[in-house]
């Protein structure tokens, strides 16, 4: 009694590709919006600490925060957009 042998996965057609290449480059876009903005948010309240001599980062964690939400609320926005 032999094994059956394994069927090799399916290969992707020429039609399917472009679709693909598509939401990859959508979703790598998003992505890269994401770390931009939280990125500068984070840098502006870095640079307002420095300005403004505090002695606790409250710029930056404040800023940091509102670009996490800003950049969770494109993400959401842009996804659900297209649904």
């Amino acid at each position: 009694m032999s094994a059956p042998e394994p069927t090799p996965p399916p290969r992707s057609t020429p039609e399917n590709t472009p679709d693909r290449m598509r939401a990859v480059a959508k979703y790598s876009g998003i992505a890269a919006q994401m770390i931009a903005t939280i990125g500068l948010s984070t840098w502006a309240g870095y640079w307002l600490d420095g300005h403004f001599h505090t002695k606790t980062p409250w710029f930056t964690l404040s800023l940091m925060l509102l670009g996490l939400f800003a950049a969770l609320y494109n993400v959401i926005r842009s996804v659900t957009k297209e649904q």
